[in-house]
């Protein structure tokens, strides 16, 4: 029981305290104090980004990319876009109008559509308003006719013409038919008049496109060969204008 008593008393009579942890233990010097950690240098720092100085919904562009512009001011108009150019559609009108005018080549050697079609289109209504339903042909005589003078004409001249500038230039020129079979819905051209008005508006519209097919294809002296051609289409015109 001595024995007893005497071993717990060693056992809590320790002389290991808190403070000793500074001697060595072991064979190893923890002399050192490891608790000053500030002087110590990082191994990895992450890179800092910088701060985004632009708006939230618009990303900012690469500094090599171009700047572009997204407003609406600065588009070009949709017109433009689509090839419509009423000043030139003017120009052309009012070349074909004044036969005697000479003809800018530059205007007409371009491939508007834009006037022919309307031109077919409101000799088709003129001639439907008169009770006469030819819309279908209107627009296949205007083909067979593009198509004949297309090849009539590349092989009379030196110079390549395109099937669109044909198209236009013919189209173009049909103003006058249209003018005719707007007066034959109010008045009858089945008679002397409509005959002699026929022939006037046969004759104003072949010498102007052949006024600006010589003009263009630097073609003097053959107007009156090209003329005879255009004659004969427009002359299918006025036949379905006057009957």
């Amino acid at each position: 029981m001595g024995d007893f008593q005497q071993m717990d008393q060693d056992f809590y009579q320790s002389e290991y305290y808190f403070d000793n942890q500074g001697q060595e233990a072991y064979g190893y010097d923890t002399s050192q104090d490891y608790h000053d950690v500030d002087n110590v240098a990082p191994c990895y720092v992450p890179p800092m980004d910088p701060p985004y100085s632009g708006q939230v919904f618009q990303p900012a562009g690469s500094p090599g990319a171009p700047e572009t512009t997204n407003s609406f001011e600065e588009e070009p108009p949709l017109l433009e876009e689509l090839g419509i150019n009423f000043d030139h559609i003017w120009q052309k009108t009012l070349t074909v109008l004044n036969p005697l005018k000479p003809a800018d080549g530059s205007i007409m050697n371009e491939t508007d559509l834009t006037g022919p079609v309307l031109f077919c289109i409101a000799l088709g209504i003129t001639l439907l308003m008169a009770g006469k339903a030819h819309f279908g042909y209107v627009y296949g005589i205007s083909a067979l006719g593009c198509v004949g003078m297309y090849s009539l004409l590349n092989l009379m001249s030196a110079y390549t013409i395109s099937y669109g500038c044909v198209a236009s230039v013919l189209g173009y020129c049909l103003l006058p038919m249209v003018a005719l079979s707007a007066f034959a819905v109010v008045y009858s051209l089945q008679g002397l008049l409509g005959t002699l008005l026929a022939l006037i508006v046969i004759g104003w519209c072949s010498l102007s496109a052949s006024k600006i097919f010589s003009s263009t294809l630097d073609m003097g002296g053959q107007q009156l060969l090209v003329a005879y051609p255009c004659a004969l289409l427009y002359g299918v015109f006025a036949l379905l204008t006057v009957f």
